[in-house]
């Protein structure tokens, strides 16, 4: 599309947006309410999303340009000739993300300092993009020593790792946010010279290949919504339908999309792509496109859904495992995983209006995002763990940044989860303070919402303008009141209470009927109005289904929305591991206003595993046990945590004694950091396979040298050693090492130990090597890779 021609586009655009669904004709029975229509006064999300916008973006910007983002663009442009380049060639949607955030920070409040830069960025993007307008820095700069993933073409490698159509979809999100912000076609214009490439490359009858990385099928179907050129949504059913079956299930490329019906493979792609199929079942009316989405959403809330809201339960290609298989210590539930479900689920309730679907949204939102982002703003979790004995910490940068640049883009439209509308029915679907305008088909409603949830239940909304008294309010009444803490069975809660959600008009209760989730109530509202409903909030224990083997014996605290966890900052022992409570135990219920950041804890009595002095001899002793939400845990500093707390006895674990290991300074040829801690954490893995707790890996290195390094507390006699080694075969890419050796230092160089036994490679099992005894103040051990795998290691103990 040449500038003309965006032009006198764009000259037409105020009138299609008027429009709207009648210009598209087909659309979401539901549609959402802008976030820009809906301004939070609330305690708790709205300092959140003022800290987004007042420290997350502006570190997100900054980070781009300490960490290279932008330099890649200079560099595609001709501006810097350095030879050097970022890590991934998906680091160009760092800064296209960055630049969604800031605009959807700048539609809440206004910035021209940040506006006026955010145009000296759109600026340097522009220089980057080639004359036909393809945008892609990692091929445009061409470095001295091009990246293996981009592929000898353009996109031809884009289903297994280049990532060009996932940066693209990212430019079309910030384009449009972008121009919805400010008016200004710089970034739009862009946006569009590379989709109309797109559709000029690929088709019926042209370019076949899909997405690797989806989500430029949403991003095209944005750019048709403002545009109304149909061609864009035409392309993104054709990336979705030009999918499978010959590809694999870690891309969803098995199966033509429509054939799929279970969750497969990476958990952001895939609920990137269930999302764009949303999109286009509800844009085309393609109902096999809903049947599939339909399975597949049940196949999740049934089998694959963390108490979190989480999804992808492994590391292993940051997938979804097996039907109930949701580890803990392991758990990979990455931040931008939640980001993707809480967009899915909110299609889905767009398509079908059940309450089932917030139910998950909400869920997602208080726990599994929130927990991805510190209160301060400017430190992330890219996993969350459902537990861990003090080895994770939040980071202030990660090489693949996507957690960070997601979460800076989400949190300013939360506001926009908020409400919904369907010609005259007005949805409360989240619970805020909040003042918000909306515009039914017979005129507009202005509302104030007041309350001070999720710590406590009593939602009051004041009708302050009705221009149309003919609407349904429909509120939805959260599953976790109705005693199911997910739609399904996947979860339960320990003791189950009928609970009554009182309604009243004007301080008069009122009879109402309920569908789909939803508190009915139809009436004749005039201004002043004011419908208050009070949802029982009480302390809920959750319990798994017995399938989902890593939650047997224990169960979740639960309050109102909130997940809970121990933290050992809170609890005696500095340890959580070693706690057992019992279902029946009474909690009690206190909001601090000075604990992290205003929240509300839950105590208990409980007993602790403790070894009695001078003894390896454990007793339970009796404790008082606190409890927090999940998204505050590692707010201050590496700690132990768990969220499922056993009730069963057998399964605490007293805290190890320390050992010459545990009090040892590790070091490794590891450039992780991160899981150095796995050496001496004193886990006992269950196998070689076992990936419920922390283990290191040298992958993908292979037959290399490597090494990791005990510097004890003190000098010690030693002479014996036991590594536990770490294989995740035969699907994995670690098998036991070639060969291992030890050395201790000796006058500052280091010298093998004289071993009277052999150095065994034993899968699932300490291997242990005795020596000849030797004083010494560090220990070293060599490992040499096997040739065509790498190795790892869960323990490495000495004695």
């Amino acid at each position: 599309m040449h500038c003309s021609s965006v032009k006198r586009m764009l000259a037409g655009l105020a009138l299609f947006c008027a429009v709207g669904a009648t210009a598209q004709q087909r659309d979401y029975p539901i549609q959402p309410v802008a976030f820009t229509a809906v301004h939070f006064t609330d305690h708790f999300w709205g300092p959140k999303v003022n800290i987004n916008a007042d420290v997350t973006i502006p570190y997100l910007l900054e980070m781009c340009r300490e960490n290279g983002r932008i330099d890649n663009f200079l560099r595609a442009a001709k501006k810097l000739n350095d030879g050097k380049m970022t890590v991934y060639p998906f680091d160009d949607t760092d800064l296209f993300k960055a630049i969604e955030g800031a605009s959807y920070s700048l539609q809440v409040k206004k910035d021209p300092a940040l506006e006026k830069y955010l145009d000296s960025l759109i600026a340097i993007i522009g220089a980057a993009q080639e004359p036909d307008g393809y945008l892609y820095t990692f091929r445009t700069m061409n470095a001295p020593k091009p990246h293996e993933w981009i592929g000898k073409e353009r996109w031809k490698n884009d289903p297994m790792l280049s990532h060009e159509l996932y940066n693209a979809g990212h430019l079309f999100d910030a384009a449009v946010a972008h121009y919805q912000a400010t008016g200004k076609t710089a970034l739009l214009n862009i946006a569009l010279k590379y989709a109309d490439l797109l559709v000029a490359t690929f088709g019926p009858g042209k370019e076949q290949e899909y997405p690797g990385h989806q989500i430029v099928e949403t991003g095209l179907v944005k750019l048709y919504r403002v545009t109304g050129e149909k061609k864009y949504l035409d392309l993104a059913k054709f990336f979705l339908d030009v999918r499978g079956p010959n590809g694999d299930a870690y891309h969803q490329s098995n199966k033509k999309v429509v054939d799929q019906h279970v969750a497969e493979g990476h958990a952001v792609r895939a609920a990137y792509m269930y999302s764009g199929m949303a999109d286009i079942a509800a844009l085309t009316g393609d109902q096999r496109y809903l049947m599939a989405i339909d399975d597949i959403w049940k196949d999740v809330a049934e089998k694959k859904l963390y108490i979190t809201g989480g999804i992808g339960a492994t590391g292993n290609g940051e997938a979804f495992g097996g039907d109930y298989d949701l580890p803990n210590m392991s758990a990979y539930a990455e931040t931008c995983a939640s980001i993707a479900n809480v967009y899915w689920n909110n299609r889905m309730f767009l398509l079908h209006g059940d309450a089932k679907y917030i139910d998950v949204l909400e869920r997602t939102l208080y726990n599994g995002v929130l927990a991805g982002v510190s209160l301060s703003g400017n430190r992330f979790f890219y996993p969350n763990p459902l537990a861990s004995m003090g080895q994770h910490e939040r980071s202030a940068w990660f090489d693949c940044a996507c957690c960070i640049s997601s979460m800076s883009r989400f949190l300013p439209s939360v506001a926009g989860y908020v409400y919904a509308q369907d010609n005259n029915n007005l949805y409360i679907n989240l619970f805020a303070s909040n003042k918000a305008t909306l515009h039914l088909s017979n005129g507009s409603v202005s509302l104030h919402q007041q309350t001070e949830y999720p710590w406590q239940g009593r939602v009051a909304v004041t009708l302050d303008t009705v221009a149309n008294a003919g609407f349904t309010l429909r509120i939805r009444i959260p599953g976790w009141v109705k005693e199911q803490p997910v739609p399904g069975n996947l979860y339960r809660f320990a003791a189950v209470k009928e609970q009554q959600v009182p309604v009243t008009i004007n301080g008069h209760i009122v009879a109402y009927k309920e569908e789909k989730g939803y508190a009915v109530l139809q009436h004749n509202w005039k201004n002043g109005d004011v419908i208050t409903i009070d949802f029982p909030m009480q302390v809920q224990k959750v319990i798994a289904r017995d399938a989902v083997k890593a939650d047997a014996g224990r169960f979740a605290f639960q309050y109102g929305p909130v997940v809970y966890c121990l933290e050992s900052k809170d609890n005696a022992d500095s340890t959580v591991q070693n706690i057992t409570v019992d279902t029946a135990s009474a909690v009690q219920v206190q909001y601090v206003s000075n604990l992290l950041n205003g929240v509300t804890t839950l105590t208990t009595n409980g007993t602790a595993l403790t070894h009695i002095a001078g003894s390896e001899a454990a007793v339970a002793k009796p404790v008082t046990v606190t409890a927090i939400p999940y998204y505050a845990w590692c707010n201050r500093g590496a700690a132990d945590m768990e969220v499922w707390i056993p009730y069963r006895a057998s399964l605490a674990v007293a805290k190890p004694l320390p050992a010459i290991a545990s009090k040892s300074r590790v070091t490794v040829s590891l450039k992780n950091k991160r899981v150095w801690h796995a050496l001496n954490d004193q886990y006992v893995p269950a196998s070689s396979a076992d990936n419920s707790g922390l283990y290191l890996h040298f992958w993908p290195a292979k037959d290399t040298t490597e090494w990791a390094q005990y510097d004890f507390d003190k000098p010690y006699t030693i002479s014996q050693s036991k590594v536990y080694w770490y294989d995740d075969g035969p699907w994995g890419g670690c098998r036991l090492p070639a060969s291992w050796k030890l050395y201790y230092k000796k006058d500052g160089t280091w010298v093998p130990v004289s071993n009277t036994t052999p150095y065994n490679t034993q899968k699932d099992q300490y291997n242990a090597v005795q020596f000849q005894p030797v004083t010494t103040t560090a220990l070293r051990l060599e490992i040499q890779l096997p040739q065509n795998n790498s190795s790892g290691i869960h323990e490495w103990s000495v004695e």
